[in-house]
């Protein structure tokens, strides 16, 4: 019988809570190759490659991550990090942007790029 995603996603954090990060990221790989929709594992492979600093990887995931669900608070706070690990400091302001609306109970416009 083979694993859910949500096994593979539960696994995958607790390889990372005992800090097995490359672990966590091929689980989180997986999650997302088994379905590219799903939303908790585009973010957990976007932070969990950013502590192992493959951090243009993990902007691509958090991209990803705000596009699937563009009105999530933590998923722009957390691309907002990535760009500023990165100095991409223009791009680090209009995620935390993004999160500052959310965070004082706006929504994001999905149209605007």
């Amino acid at each position: 019988m083979s694993e859910s995603i949500q096994d593979i996603f539960d696994d995958a954090n607790g390889e990372l809570a005992i800090g097995d990060f490359e672990t966590a990221i091929i689980g989180y790989r997986k999650c997302v190759e088994l379905d590219s929709n799903f939303f908790d594992g585009w973010q957990a492979l976007g932070m969990a490659l950013m502590r192992v600093d493959q951090i243009k990887e993990a902007i691509g995931c958090g991209i990803q991550a705000t596009m699937l669900q563009p009105n999530d608070l933590l998923a722009w706070t957390a691309l907002s990090q990535m760009y500023v690990q990165d100095g991409q400091i223009a791009e680090a302001e209009y995620a935390k942007q993004n999160a500052t609306i959310l965070g004082i109970g706006g929504k994001v416009d999905k149209t605007r790029d």
